[in-house]
């Protein structure tokens, strides 16, 4: 297939907001997809490379070749082409990665290389995410998307689920294809995921009548671990095979009373006196390259669920049953809980993690299965709101959907010196109507623009909401904001009004100390 038809598809992606107009054109797309294609082409529905990493970034593709006229580029030779930049390492690998790159674009027409780009930077703004693209693929099949989803959770990817239903000649073949797939200890599945509330009690006002357990949430990295006898395997979030790089983890769930065993956890360094160290001492143990792990802080292994014990597979059992199955093999590391219909004791339970240095709870139904890669409604995270007032020191211009405006923005706090100091970069939270304002605005605070980075008059206010501070060796104050977003724009404050450095700082005083 030309890569041509996944980029006309990609465009009309983006130019509409329906949801049954973006599934039709994906279905659309997907049967008239050759099989073979089927996992290339998925995979950039989705708006990703296949590949974790290329080494390319945006300033190598701050300049580009004139496009081409015709279009001519298959997706398999462009995965491909990706695949060879992605295998370069050691001494020339830049030059040559650039060399890769500039061939593929040269061959890419305009609406390719805007995908192109897209897909690199992973900013392609068309809003077919992979929940949308596993209807799609059920509709083109004609299956049932609930067992669409399941098999895709067992394999813990969507493309081969994608491949086997659509090269399927009938929808009972599909069915059939899509039996074949079951949790297999050793093979990773999609993690559960949890939707948000404000706070404890809008947790509980969801889950209403329901028996609720109120489990702490760790300040880690989640960790799903296989065990097969001697064999234990240790998956990320993402699905990275870490087992490596975490021998403590490995010891600790040998150390078990068990044969086989599947768990979903969270893994944190601890502090000597028991609280969780900095996250990034955490998260560096499951960086993919040996040069990135910059600590060599001891990760402590805790769990909060169990998908099978000995043969026997738990995912569809509730949520009770498998705690108490948990319970019998963990060796007492799991993760702490309270069971209870109270919201006052489950705002207690709140208030103690977090002064313990935890992120916050997660509120679940105790009736609950695992609906393993879903964001569904029995488990539900509550977490800290922290906001400062910042100013915005830089803008980044946008691209898919934001193609034309001015999106991502670069925040300052107030330094000791009365100068700003950068905290991290967000364009979450930005509604259609203040992405429009702010590139008004922002076009009249322009001070300096190489074609990517507006660099501003550091006059704007922002409110922002985050969830913590962390280390960052990326920016001068040596702090970064996790998880900021937009809340609101502040013309009722002056930029000599902003938060500073040490309110930062104070929100998580281990950093200095």
């Amino acid at each position: 297939m030309l890569l041509a038809d996944v980029a006309v598809t990609s465009t009309q992606l983006a130019a509409t907001r329906s949801r049954l107009a973006k599934r039709a054109l994906l279905v659309d797309l997907l049967r008239r997809t050759p099989p073979d294609d089927v996992p290339v082409v998925a995979r950039y529905l989705a708006g990703e490379l296949r590949q974790r990493r290329t080494g390319l970034g945006w300033r190598s593709l701050v300049t580009l070749p004139a496009p081409a006229a015709e279009p001519s580029l298959e997706v398999r030779e462009v995965d491909t082409a990706f695949e060879h930049m992605a295998a370069l390492q050691g001494p020339g690998s830049v030059a040559a990665r650039v060399a890769l790159a500039t061939r593929l674009f040269a061959a890419a027409t305009e609406a390719e290389q805007r995908l192109l780009r897209g897909l690199v930077s992973g900013e392609l703004r068309q809003g077919s995410l992979d929940a949308l693209l596993l209807d799609a693929v059920a509709e083109a099949a004609g299956v049932p998307v609930a067992s669409v989803r399941r098999a895709a959770m067992l394999a813990g990817a969507t493309e081969p689920v994608a491949e086997a239903v659509l090269a399927a000649i009938d929808p009972a073949a599909a069915l059939a294809a899509l039996d074949a797939f079951s949790l297999s200890v050793g093979r990773p599945v999609r993690p559960m995921l949890a939707a948000s509330a404000t706070d404890v009690a809008a947790a509980f006002e969801e889950l209403t009548g329901r028996r609720v357990v109120v489990d702490a949430k760790l300040d880690g990295i989640r960790i799903q671990v296989h065990r097969d006898g001697d064999d234990v395997r240790v998956f990320t979030r993402s699905l990275d095979d870490i087992t490596a790089r975490v021998p403590e983890v490995v010891a600790a769930v040998r150390g078990m009373p068990v044969t086989t065993v599947v768990l979903d956890g969270e893994a944190l360094a601890l502090g000597p006196d028991g609280r969780p160290r900095p996250f990034q001492e955490t998260a560096a143990r499951s960086a993919t390259r040996d040069s990135e792990v910059a600590t060599p802080a001891e990760l402590v292994p805790f769990f909060f669920d169990v998908l099978h014990l000995d043969g026997h597979d738990l995912m569809d059992s509730p949520l009770a049953e498998r705690l108490e199955v948990l319970d019998t093999v963990s060796s007492g590391r799991t993760v702490e809980r309270v069971v209870t219909d109270d919201p006052a004791t489950g705002q207690a339970a709140f208030a103690r993690w977090v002064g313990a240095g935890q992120e916050g709870v997660i509120v679940k139904d105790a009736a609950s299965t695992y609906e393993a890669g879903r964001r569904g409604s029995a488990w539900i995270k509550v977490k800290p709101r922290h906001t400062l007032d910042l100013v915005v020191l830089a803008v980044e211009r946008g691209s898919g959907r934001r193609r034309g405006l001015l999106s991502n923005i670069h925040l300052g706090a107030r330094g000791p010196d009365g100068g700003f100091v950068m905290l991290g970069k967000t364009f979450k939270g930005m509604t259609d109507e203040m992405l429009a304002w702010q590139t008004r605005r922002f076009t009249g605070l322009a001070v300096d623009d190489d074609g990517w980075t507006v660099r501003l008059r550091p006059e704007q206010v922002v409110e922002i909401a985050f969830d913590g501070v962390q280390r960052s060796s990326r920016y001068p104050g040596g702090v970064a904001l996790r998880f900021a977003r937009v809340l609101r724009y502040r013309d009722d404050k002056a930029a000599a009004e902003a938060d500073t450095l040490d309110t930062v700082q104070r929100i998580a005083p281990w950093l200095t100390g």
